[in-house]
């Protein structure tokens, strides 16, 4: 008996139980997409058909998705993976509201840029109150 056999995959392998399913993936970006999953590579690149991007803003309880088609990712952008239920996936929809793709992106960007500016703001006072230096500033450099 193989001894690895009760062990978990920890590499890209455990991806072959996905192949031809519906998969949702989490991108290091924020994006959130939904495709069949059709090939992947030793490096976890995915290859998704039939691919949609969804937005959330739970603010509104609202939602938009836009149609990407085939989709290359490149693994090491990949945050999560899963596999949808397909008999439970648009349950969480009903209680949402679709908006335009382009509302809801602007309104999404708009949040955004008003966080990072926030964020900015706190950096600039820890600095001048406390020393603290700015995140990817000086001194950062190994």
């Amino acid at each position: 008996m193989d001894p690895l056999s009760n062990l978990a995959f920890t590499t890209s392998g455990a991806l072959i139980e996905l192949v031809d399913k519906k998969v949702l993936v989490n991108l290091r970006d924020g994006r959130k997409l939904i495709g069949v999953l059709r090939s992947y590579d030793q490096y976890a690149n995915l290859v998704l058909t039939m691919t949609i991007e969804r937005l959330y803003h739970p603010p509104t309880k609202s939602y938009a998705e836009t149609d990407r088609g085939v989709f290359l990712i490149r693994g090491e952008n990949v945050v999560l993976l899963g596999e949808v239920d397909l008999d439970a996936e648009d349950a969480p929809l009903t209680e949402l509201t679709q908006l335009p793709w382009s509302s809801l992106e602007s309104l999404l960007a708009k949040e955004t840029k008003a966080k990072e500016k926030l964020h900015k703001k706190k950096e600039a006072l820890l600095w001048r109150e406390k020393g603290f230096g700015v995140e990817g500033g000086d001194g950062d450099n190994y």
